[in-house]
Parts: C-alpha cells; sequence; structure tokens
C-alpha cells in the first residue's frame, strides 16, 4: 500500500521520482503528488487518480530543484481527492510530508494542533505530521530532530519522510512500527529514500534498510541514522542482487504473466541456493537451529495472509510427512487475539512474499513474547520479517510486481518443503535413502513445471476460449481434496483479486455441506482432480454437481480420458508424486483467472482495491 519516494542529489529531481513512483504502481494506489525543493522554494503538485492524470496537471513543466519527495496513495482516511493526496505541507508552505501506515491518535494530535492555530486542509491522518514538525522547528531543532520529536509521538505504524525549505538538501526518513520498509540508496553523489526496492533500481543497487523506531537523515553522498531517543545506529550498504531489468515486463501484456512463465526459473534458484543435488541433502541457508533446539521441537505452527496462508496450508502437510511433526496454520491477523499456547517447543513458520504484512508481523511479535523460535519464509532479503525472525529461507524469484502473487506462491511452497526434508532428516524421521528420493523429486519440479509452462504457451487459445465461455460468470466454485483443497482456495483467490468474480475455494467433501446449493445451471466449477488417492471420490463430486447443471472445468493428469469424458473442459497437467502437486495444479488456475481478467477489460497488474504489501491493520 501507499509508495513513498524521496531523492536528493546532482541532478533533477522531478523526472528521477515520476520513474519511482511508475515502478512503485503495482502496490496500488489511488493518488499522486510530488514536491520538489528549488532553494527555498518548494513547488508541490499532487492529484487523484493514476499517474497519468499527476502528469496531465505538470504538463510538460517539471518543477525544478535537485531534492524531491513523491508519493502515491491507497486511501484510508478521508475520500480520494487532490487535497487528501501526498505530500502534505505545514501553514508556511515550508515542510513537505509523504507517510505510509496508519496514525492511530491523529485526531487527539489534530485537536490540539488546531487549538495552537494550524490549519489544516485535508481530511487525513497524515497531515498532522508537517504541523508537529513544524513545531519542533520553530523551537529551534534541526529537521533530523525535528522528525524524531515529531514520531515519539505517534501511535500506530508510520513511514516518514520530510523535507524542509530550511535545509534545502536534506532528506529525514522515519519508521515507526510495522508500516513497511524505508529503504535508503546510496548513489553516486546522490542519496534515495523509498518504500520498496524496485523504486531505486534505475538509480543504485546499494542500500541498506530502516529497522523499527529509527531515522536516517541523507544528503549528497552521506546517510546518518539515528535510534528515536537519538542513539546513533550504522547500517553499511549491502548490494541487492537485482537490477532494472529484472522487473521490466519484457515481450509479455502484464507482469502477472511474465510472472507465471518465471516460476521454473524460480523455483529453480530457490531449490539451488537451499539444497545439494550431489547428496549431502537438503541445508536451507539461515534456519539458525541448533540440535538442541530441533529435537525439543513437538510441534510446528504456519501463519501467513492471503496468498501465503494458502502456501502455508500446503506446507502443512509437509511438516506432518517429511518432518513428522504435527502442525496447524494460522491466519496471521487472527493469530495475537486467541492468546495461543506455544513456547520454545513450537516452531512458528512465518510466509510472506514481501517480508512488510503488518499482520504477519504482528503475530511474530506475538510469538517471540511466548518465547518460540522462528523461521521466516521470504522472497526479500533484509525486509523487516527476515529481521524478526531466528532464521530465513529466501525465495529466489527477483521481484515480483503484480498484485495477484504467482511465482511467489509456488517457490514459497517449494521453500517449505525444503524446511521440513531437513528437519526430517534431523529428527531422524528422514533416512539417508529417504532424503535422496526426496532430493530427486523436488529438483524433478522445475523441469515439469517448465513443460507445464511452455505447453500453455503453445496452446493459450485454450484458456481464452475458457475466459470467452466462463467469463461472464458472476459465482464460481473451485473444489479439492488433499493438497489440492489449498490449491482451490488459492485459484478462487486469484479469480475474485483479478477476475472480479465471486470465486469460492472448498474442500470436495464439503460441496454436500452447504455449498451443493449454490449449484446451478452453468454454474461454473473448477475440480482439482489429479490421479491421486482421492481420485475417485473427486468423480463422485464432480458427478453430483453435474446432476445440478453445473459446468465442470476439471484440471487433472495428461491422458487421463476417464476424467476427459466426464468433464466439460479439460486442463491437463503432468504427472507427478502427490506431494509436487500443488505446483502443477496452481499453474492452470493462475492462467484461467488471468484470461478470465483480461477478457473482461480488468487492470490485471493493479487491480481495484489492492495493494501489494498490505502494512496497514
Amino acid at each position: 500500500m501507499c509508495g513513498i519516494i524521496g531523492y536528493v542529489g546532482g541532478e533533477q529531481a522531478s523526472p528521477i521520482l515520476e520513474t519511482a513512483l511508475e515502478r512503485l504502481a503495482y502496490r496500488g494506489y489511488d493518488s499522486a503528488g510530488i514536491a520538489v525543493l528549488d532553494g527555498s522554494q518548494l513547488q508541490l503538485v499532487k492529484r487523484a487518480g493514476k499517474l497519468a492524470t499527476l502528469r496531465a496537471a505538470l504538463d510538460g513543466s517539471q518543477p525544478r530543484g535537485s531534492c524531491g519527495i513523491g508519493h502515491t496513495r491507497w486511501a484510508t482516511h478521508g475520500g480520494v481527492t487532490d487535497i487528501n493526496a501526498h505530500p502534505h505541507l505545514d501553514c508556511r508552505g515550508e515542510i513537505a510530508v509523504v507517510h505510509n501506515g496508519i496514525i492511530e491518535n491523529y485526531m487527539a494530535l489534530r485537536i490540539e494542533l488546531q487549538a495552537a492555530g494550524h490549519r489544516f486542509l485535508s481530511d487525513t491522518d497524515s497531515e498532522v505530521l508537517p504541523h508537529l514538525i513544524e513545531d519542533a522547528i520553530d523551537t529551534g531543532l534541526s529537521l533530523l530532530d525535528a522528525v524524531r520529536a515529531a514520531a515519539s509521538r505517534l501511535q500506530g505504524a508510520a513511514a516518514i519522510v520530510a523535507l524542509c525549505t530550511r535545509e534545502p538538501e536534506t532528506l529525514v526518513g522515519a519508521r515507526i512500527g510495522n508500516a513497511g520498509a524505508v529503504v535508503v540508496g546510496f548513489g553516486t553523489d546522490e542519496m534515495l529514500l523509498a518504500s520498496d526496492l524496485p523504486a531505486l533500481l534505475h538509480r543504485t543497487r546499494r542500500v541498506a534498510f530502516l529497522e523499527a523506531a529509527e531515522v536516517v537523515r541523507v544528503r549528497r553522498g552521506e546517510a546518518t541514522f539515528l535510534t528515536l531517543d537519538g542513539t546513533q545506529r550504522d547500517h553499511p550498504a549491502t548490494t541487492v542482487p537485482y537490477s532494472v531489468a529484472t522487473i521490466d515486463k519484457g515481450p509479455y501484456k502484464h507482469y502477472m504473466l511474465k510472472e507465471i512463465y518465471e516460476q521454473p526459473a524460480a523455483l529453480l534458484a530457490t531449490i539451488r541456493a537451499h539444497v545439494d543435488p550431489q547428496g549431502n541433502g537438503f541445508a536451507p541457508a539461515g534456519t539458525a537451529l541448533d540440535d538442541a533446539r530441533i529435537a525439543a521441537l513437538r510441534r510446528v505452527v504456519l501463519i501467513g495472509m492471503g496468498t501465503s496462508l494458502h502456501a502455508a496450508m500446503v506446507g502443512r502437510a509437509f511438516f506432518e510427512r517429511l518432518a513428522g511433526l504435527p502442525a496447524e496454520v494460522e491466519n496471521a491477523s487472527e493469530f495475537r487475539y486467541r492468546e495461543p499456547l506455544i513456547g520454545p517447543d513450537t516452531l512458528v513458520i512465518s510466509v510472506s512474499q514481501s517480508g512488510e504484512t503488518v499482520d504477519t508481523l504482528a503475530a511474530m511479535d506475538e510469538a517471540r513474547q511466548r518465547g518460540a523460535p522462528q523461521i521466516t519464509i521470504c522472497n526479500v532479503a533484509g525486509a523487516q520479517t527476515t529481521r524478526a525472525a531466528d532464521g530465513v529461507v529466501l525465495t529466489c524469484c527477483g521481484p515480483e510486481i503484480g498484485v495477484a502473487s504467482t511465482k511467489t506462491f509456488t517457490a514459497s511452497m517449494a521453500a517449505l518443503y525444503i524446511l521440513a526434508a531437513w528437519l526430517g532428516r534431523a529428527r531422524h524421521r528422514l533416512t539417508e535413502d529417504d532424503t535422496h528420493r526426496a532430493i530427486d523429486a523436488l529438483c524433478q519440479l522445475p523441469a515439469l513445471v517448465g513443460r507445464l509452462c511452455e505447453q500453455a504457451q503453445q496452446s493459450c487459445d485454450v484458456y481464452q476460449t475458457l475466459a470467452y465461455k466462463y467469463g461472464h460468470a458472476q459465482n464460481m466454485l473451485f473444489l479439492g481434496r488433499g493438497f489440492a483443497y489449498p490449491v482451490a482456495l488459492e485459484g478462487a483467490l486469484k479469480m475474485k483479486e483479478i477476475g472480479y468474480v465471486h470465486a469460492e475455494g472448498y474442500a470436495a467433501g464439503e460441496i454436500k455441506h452447504g455449498p451443493i446449493a449454490l449449484v446451478e445451471r452453468a454454474t461454473p466449477i473448477v475440480v482439482l482432480a489429479p490421479r491421486d488417492r482421492f481420485f475417485d471420490k473427486t468423480v463422485s463430486t464432480i458427478q453430483q454437481v453435474q446432476a445440478r447443471g453445473g459446468q465442470v472445468i476439471a484440471v487433472g493428469t495428461e491422458g487421463d480420458e476417464d476424467l476427459a469424458g466426464l468433464a466439460n473442459d479439460l486442463l491437463a497437467v503432468p504427472g507427478a508424486q502427490e506431494l509436487l502437486l500443488p505446483f502443477l495444479l496452481a499453474i492452470p488456475l493462475q492462467l484461467l483467472a488471468y484470461h478470465v481478467a483480461v477478457g473482461r477489460g480488468n487492470d490485471v497488474d493493479q487491480p481495484r482495491n489492492l495493494a501489494k504489501t498490505v502494512t496497514v491493520y
């Protein structure tokens, strides 16, 4: 949610800010704005709507200056209007601030500031920030100390970047709580602050990340890090392994389609990072659990949200099958409210593609307070979950720009498989031969997924035909058993996210306990029916829904003539071991949702009301 960019250097800031905001657009937004400082002159332009509206307002006349900030807003407090867009100014128009997150005590602060004579223009919580900084600067504080003073009065989570005409070559950023990242970019005679890496990659790959309750002041060629109480911090720059090329769409119409077809490479890279195919077994880097802690484990709790939650549901079966540990899955947003009975004998595994999901971070904090060891699965090195956990298993997907996660879903499942097998070997659940078989199976996966993606590219008209046939539907059901059940949930989520179709996923055995009442003539029902141990029962489900007029789109094993004769339409996947089926079944569902969304004219990469990273409760 929301995007932040700040620049100070030797070039004109406006075009750099615009480019960065384009690269942050995937996060979801409804308004945009920039503020640029030219000496003592502060120029502000902001508009409701997409970036094209902001460009039209600029009308080719870029504000001049080499220091500036920009923002894409996702509305929380106040409607989508020009006035509510960021940046926000103080009373004198000397201070500009952009903000991500929610200020929980903003109303009390606003009343206090209004009583002191401050004038407010917007309905946002964010506007209290420039006025708080204004008051602090008026007492003689520097911008750095004024931001610290203002930040210390906030309740809730916030990421802030501010500039001031009194310090024309300076930006100050702050992070309070879990409002999302503040990334510091170290360029050549220039510095940048941003809410996410893609905003910086066209300028630098050398970065550092702010921790919670930290502030940073950047000037050309330098950065000063402090805690909110003024303690000096040191954050050396590290080089991230991404480039601008990794966030280009290439020949694809949408990022989502590109990322679907990047799954073989993402899986291969993730497996190579954590598996030795020559026989030394699974060695997930950064797990940080010694033999004693592993031996003491009695169960596993997996937490996540959305797509990550569905990956965790698949992972539960991996931990039970491969590690021999009882496992349960929790929605991260509910986990901390139910006083979970966990402790040192419970391994908590969080899954988050961005590593900045606020509910997951809050759940991790609950687990930490109760003494549970933690490992996180994440796609972003240095993200907050990776700093909060005891151990990290990184997926190697590269940046995922499409709001609807695809390659991070399958790579997260691969990371969970690796982690479960590693624990299984460490706990002597798996023999050496078992480990070799598990490695061999996993190492076949990129080739299987690659073959499936290649076939899908060659026969994309199959998906286009299905989208034309069923894309008008207002309701869809997705059904699966065993490993396929979480994939059915994920398929329904994708159809909701980008297709804007009311789609629900169910365990196939649940259909008779209520959902079958939704089946009527021509209702599209996607049934995951690979040739596994549940096949006969799944066939029975198909027959029941067809008897009530439902139109069955089956996803089954290649060459299954019996299934082809039963279903109205069939999407085939390669045959594979049961543990690998979720990876293969997911891809046709991603492609089906994609083509339905395209056929309905939806914005695939930036679906309405959604953001890539959810950083507010």
